[in-house]
């Protein structure tokens, strides 16, 4: 538009208004833009800039892509070879398949454990590794030198044969490197046990926030990083790729469980189907943990919440008051001022109240692994 004409006097009022109301309009729609547009991080105003990053943008997305792709084909492969019916010990000649009625699809058949088996792999429920709010996790040692981790679901802390079979369900419908796998269950006697593949190391929560966590280390920035973009692949799957999607429900930092510095499997608990519970709860979830890991915090202090304490800091356009929330145990000179104000930025439109604002994981996934991407001699300093 010529703004030229704006003072012209050979144009009518009426002309005049219409014109205005278009520059107002074009405004709104300019912010709207900058608003829903922030992941591609891309500036108009620098040609060159602009067809970099957008190289870059695709190299991105074509790598999730095909991510994807092959996740997807590993799961159909492991759904064809998973017919190994091995028989339940409680009745030889039958194999158990579990049914998810409400759904109408039935999953690969399993390994059914006897209750006595697994409190042999367990030397009866001995060592345990984990606390959940309806069960404990054991660790097993299995017959071939494996280990797996026991779920045991306590009925007097809320268990239900219910939630232990919709559990089982959705477990056999998923497979992916940054999820914690299913290897058997025991309906017996009336207990209800999962066999999980076993995870050695401690849970996020456990490495930052207690005493024996202390003792193996600080995450580095480049390891938090690189934990934050696992669990991101895990839901981005779960929501993508997963049919019908699942909604994890549970995000938090005891239920990322580190299989070393710098990769992670999440545990899955009490999902649900994508048709029924909206996927952006989970984006808030991470939006959470991200902070966590920024910050070194737990998700709630005392009785504020993380999202509550951060948000003078996480949402400054200064730098220097955005560092006061870094986890005062990093080491600033490891830091990168650009990966910060991204992930601060991912954190933010993944706690806004609308949650239809809020980005998808495959956004997301998108914007972290940028992180990644950027050289070190590139990257400016923190201010001191």
């Amino acid at each position: 538009m010529n703004l030229h004409h704006l003072s012209n006097p050979y144009i009518s009022t009426q002309s005049r208004q219409k014109l205005n109301n278009e520059k107002t309009r074009i405004n709104h729609k300019s912010r709207e833009t900058q608003a829903r547009t922030w992941f591609l991080g891309f500036s108009t105003s620098n040609r060159r800039s602009y067809l970099v990053m957008g190289a870059i943008a695709m190299v991105i997305v074509l790598t999730v892509i095909v991510r994807k792709w092959a996740i997807y084909l590993e799961s159909n492969d492991r759904d064809r070879r998973s017919s190994s019916k091995i028989a339940d010990k409680s009745n030889p000649n039958h194999s158990i398949q579990v049914i998810n009625h409400k759904t109408r699809v039935a999953s690969s058949i399993i390994r059914s454990y006897a209750l006595e088996e697994l409190k042999v792999a367990t030397s009866d429920f001995r060592i345990r590794i984990g606390v959940g709010a309806t069960s404990y996790v054991y660790l097993a040692e299995l017959g071939d030198g494996r280990f797996g981790a026991v779920k045991r679901v306590l009925a007097e802390r809320g268990g239900n044969q219910k939630m232990f079979l919709d559990e089982v369900s959705v477990l056999l419908r998923i497979s992916h490197p940054n999820l914690v796998g299913l290897l058997g269950f025991c309906l017996d006697k009336g207990e209800q046990l999962l066999l999980l593949e076993y995870v050695p190391n401690k849970s996020l929560f456990d490495r930052m926030h207690t005493r024996q966590g202390h003792y193996s280390g600080t995450l580095t920035w480049r390891n938090r990083i690189n934990v934050a973009l696992d669990i991101v692949y895990a839901l981005d799957y779960l929501h993508s790729v997963a049919d019908p999607p699942v909604i994890h429900r549970d995000i938090k930092s005891s239920n990322v469980l580190l299989i070393n510095d710098d990769h992670a499997k999440l545990s899955v608990g009490h999902c649900k189907l994508g048709r029924i519970v909206s996927p952006k709860s989970d984006v808030y979830s991470f939006g959470v943990l991200l902070l966590e890991l920024i910050t070194g915090m737990k998700s709630l202090q005392g009785s504020s919440t993380l999202a509550e304490w951060t948000e003078e800091y996480r949402k400054s356009d200064d730098v220097e008051v955005m560092v006061k929330m870094l986890d005062p145990k990093l080491k600033v000179g490891d830091v990168n001022v650009n990966h910060l104000k991204l992930l601060v930025d991912v954190a933010n439109v993944a706690l806004l109240e609308d949650c239809e604002a809020r980005p998808d994981m495959t956004q997301i996934a998108y914007r972290i692994s940028t992180c990644l991407e950027i050289q070190p001699q590139l990257q400016p300093e923190l201010p001191v």
